[in-house]
Parts: structure tokens; C-alpha cells; sequence
């Protein structure tokens, strides 16, 4: 039972519309409303100004790290690392589908940078420099977001391969490989856009 509680509150945790909270106490409006009508960082970097998108990506990312830090210290009928991945999964989960918003939350991602940081820092951050190139050479955060999620697998894999001191978990693997589909699910109208060449890049429109 208080791991279900935990599982409930991970969910609301990563739930919480960091970015939907910030543009209404700095400017008011409603981030839905205003450039890419999404309420993760990005946007509110693309509306208000990169200062504000920062911190609510480090927000973001804490709400998936917080539950995954926890999790050693919440009674679980699972292993420390089952209960890991499964309290920063539902918090990825709340990230995307908030329920303070009637279930249209942001991308996931930032959620998803504090979780894996958290479980595999090594392969998070070889994404994140994936996710550097793709985004300085096309200047789509969607894209590096999508193909630096999708190299998160194939890292783990090739550390796994080449560095076998490496611990090594097919739970992990399987959930790396189970977050870039949900990453581009919550992707599919950037990619339609990327493919009609109609992808808002990341600039700053505040005033």
C-alpha cells in the first residue's frame, strides 16, 4: 500500500505544470495559448525568455529525479532498481499526461533528463551531447530531443558490449526503449512539422 501511495504520488509530483505555472506568474497568459502551445521548457524559453525556460527545465528534470532518490527510503515489494525505474516512469507519465490540465502535459523530456541522470548518468549525458549536435546543426529542440532519446538504448547497449564493468539491466534497456516511443509520441506534431517544413526553432519571440 505505501508503495502504490508512492507510485500516486510520483505521478502528481511529475505532474505538477512547471512551465504552465511560470509563464502565468511572469507574464500571465496562458503557455497553451502562445507559441508552440506546449508547456515544457522549451516553449517557455520561446515565450518568455531562455532564463525562464532554464529553470523550468531544471524543475522538470527534478520531478523525475526527486521519486528515483526516494525510492530507497519507500517500503517496495520490488528491488531498489525495479522501484527505481518504476517511480521515475509514472513520474515521466505525470510529466505528459498532467492531470492538473486535464491530461495534456509537455514532452517529457526534461522529466525523462532527471530520471536517467539519476539511473545512468553515463548514457544520459552522451544523449544529451547527441542531442547538442543535432540541435546546433538543424536548430530543432524536438529533433535532438527524438534522436537523443533514441541513442539512450543504443549507448546502453554498446557500454554494456565494449565496458563490461558496466552493470547491465534488461528492465533498463527495455524502459530506454519504451521512454523514445513515448518521446515521440508526445513528438508526433513536431515531426509532422519537421516534415512539412513548418518546425518552430528555438528563438526567442518575448518581447
Amino acid at each position: 500500500m505505501i508503495f502504490l501511495l508512492a507510485i500516486l504520488a510520483s505521478y502528481l509530483l511529475g505532474g505538477i505544470p512547471v512551465g504552465f505555472l511560470i509563464a502565468k506568474k511572469v507574464k500571465g497568459i496562458d503557455l497553451r495559448e502562445h507559441g508552440s502551445k506546449n508547456i515544457g521548457a522549451t516553449n517557455v524559453g520561446r515565450v518568455i525568455g531562455w532564463k525562464y525556460g532554464s529553470i523550468a527545465l531544471v524543475l522538470d528534470a527534478l520531478k523525475g529525479a526527486i521519486p528515483v532518490l526516494l525510492a530507497d527510503y519507500i517500503p517496495s515489494p520490488y528491488s531498489l532498481a525495479t522501484s527505481e525505474i518504476l517511480l521515475g516512469c509514472v513520474a515521466i507519465l505525470g510529466h505528459t499526461f498532467t492531470p492538473y490540465l486535464g491530461f495534456k502535459g509537455g514532452k517529457g523530456v526534461a522529466t525523462a533528463l532527471g530520471v536517467y541522470l539519476t539511473l545512468v548518468p553515463v548514457v544520459t549525458l552522451c544523449a544529451v551531447a547527441i542531442f547538442f549536435v543535432v540541435y546546433k546543426v538543424s536548430g530543432f529542440v524536438s529533433l535532438g530531443s527524438i534522436l537523443g532519446t533514441l541513442s539512450m538504448p543504443i549507448w546502453y547497449w554498446a557500454m554494456n558490449k565494449f565496458l563490461p564493468n558496466i552493470d547491465y539491466s534488461p528492465i533498463i534497456f527495455s524502459v530506454l526503449i519504451g521512454t523514445f516511443f513515448l518521446i515521440c509520441f508526445s513528438h508526433r506534431e513536431n515531426i509532422k512539422r519537421i516534415l512539412l517544413g513548418k518546425e518552430l526553432k528555438a528563438v526567442n519571440h518575448a518581447a
